[in-house]
């Protein structure tokens, strides 16, 4: 019936079973309990600090609420679509053990600000979490960079040979994507990290209320400046999104680069068989199913951004009911995130390196080319003048089917005779890389640097 709804007082009939079901959001808000509960006690110990209510009553809210929460983690604890969410099924649960003192709990707040709290402080530790999966992907990263330190491979731009690098360097590039990824959960904890309870439905309360106090209890620095925007803001839920759709995007390029790798035709590296699969057909594959799983929920966490910024696009202020399509692609997007990570981590720090593989490669496609352009500029021949000298020596080589390596003195000097027998210590691979010493070059020494500043957390 009606009145068996706690807001049912204004209602004469009772709601459509269908209704119930299809605006219940208990089925996914439920992860959200240990959050309900602690905001609870910390309302409640308020409201008494206060005098709203009783001292005694606050005793038996708080006690009460420690036993639905020890009973909800034992998994003794059935939640109900009559009740729609996680505040309404808690607070009944609550009213039923301790009678009226479970009545007065609600006193001073709303299930608007009530909703907003429990979300900002489960993705509060969400986001903690996620930062500690992120120091360990950064982890699996330098140890490959360390272990692999002098290992030189082809760098490449539009997928083309370009310059030789070193193979650290490439793992410390994504450290650096990473460390930005992790920077980027920091300051979204910065602004998401305001205490929105005491904004009541929209307006505030007319109760004499301590919401510093409320915010000291759940370690918030401050709390929300105007009611309105307490309610109806999910920018913290956006922010939190954009941030993931930025690291998943980041773990997808890395994902292309191993599905690459992995193939014969590249063989630079090899995914333990823990994280791949096999064939129902052919029996000789080795499929790397992670990174493409991984590739593949990139796109599923930007559609969970889109779904969000699309719900919050035309709402006025202050709450609607739409803000309820929140919950789902927020919480989708935590475990997406969470488990990329996780899974990410651990293949990395086993995954295997062909360094036989990728010196061969990188000794192909004319990868010194520039070097000898600058061998030529440092000779004093202007850049785009040497630029045109190479172009014609790398046309010639393509057309003897040589490298640059391979060519003679006579050969060489047949380009120009400012070329001389030093041009040979120019132009192997460990020359190359040497060369580009300048801070956030591939040197051997400039990566070791990094590899160190990275440790230190710098």
């Amino acid at each position: 019936m009606a009145h068996e709804k706690l807001w049912g007082g204004r209602f004469s009939e009772p709601t459509d079973k269908f209704v119930e079901e299809f605006t219940a959001s208990i089925d996914f808000d439920k992860r959200l309990y240990h959050q309900d509960i602690r905001g609870s006690i910390a309302h409640a110990r308020m409201l008494g600090k206060q005098g709203i209510i009783p001292l005694e009553d606050v005793e038996a809210i708080v006690a009460g609420l420690q036993d639905i929460l020890d009973k909800i983690e034992a998994g003794k604890f059935d939640f109900s679509v009559s009740l729609e969410d996680i505040h309404m099924n808690i607070e009944a649960r609550l009213s039923q053990k301790i009678g009226e003192a479970g009545k007065r709990l609600h006193t001073g707040r709303s299930r608007n600000d009530q909703v907003a709290l429990d979300t900002r402080l489960y993705l509060r530790d969400e986001i903690v979490e996620i930062s500690a999966y992120l120091d360990m992907l950064i982890d699996s990263l330098i140890f490959q960079a360390e272990k692999n330190l002098e290992v030189i491979m082809p760098g490449y731009t539009h997928l083309q040979t370009a310059q030789p690098i070193l193979f650290s360097h490439h793992m410390m590039a994504y450290v650096e994507m990473f460390r930005r990824d992790r920077g980027r959960m920091e300051d979204c904890l910065k602004r998401m990290n305001v205490l929105p309870l005491g904004a009541g439905a929209l307006a505030g309360t007319t109760f004499p209320i301590d919401r510093e106090h409320v915010a000291e209890l759940l370690d918030f620095p401050e709390v929300t400046r105007n009611s309105l925007d307490s309610v109806s803001d999910r920018d913290f839920a956006l922010e939190f999104m954009s941030s993931s759709s930025i690291l998943m995007m980041h773990l997808s390029r890395f994902s292309e680069e191993l599905i690459l790798w992995s193939t014969s035709e590249f063989k630079f590296v090899e995914l333990t068989d823990s994280f791949c699969t096999g064939s129902s057909i052919m029996p000789q594959k080795k499929n790397p199913d992670v990174p493409e799983l991984v590739r593949g929920k990139t796109g599923r966490v930007y559609g969970n951004l889109m779904a969000l910024l699309t719900v919050m696009k035309s709402l006025p202020l202050a709450y609607n009911k739409d803000m309820q399509e929140d919950k789902e692609p927020l919480f989708d997007t935590i475990d997406t995130v969470k488990g990329s990570l996780k899974i990410f981590a651990d293949m990395i720090r086993e995954m295997r390196v062909n360094a036989g593989n990728m010196r061969a490669a990188a000794a192909k496609g004319f990868s010194t080319a520039t070097d000898v352009a600058d061998y030529l500029v440092r000779k004093g021949m202007p850049f785009r003048d040497a630029h045109e000298v190479v172009g014609k020596t790398v046309a010639y080589c393509i057309e003897k089917q040589k490298d640059l390596p391979d060519l003679t003195m006579e050969e060489w000097q047949g380009f120009s005779a400012m070329i001389d027998e030093d041009i040979f210590d120019c132009i192997t691979l460990e020359a190359s890389v040497n060369a580009r010493a300048a801070t956030g070059g591939t040197a051997l020494e400039r990566v070791k640097a990094e590899i160190e500043r990275a440790k230190a957390g710098r």
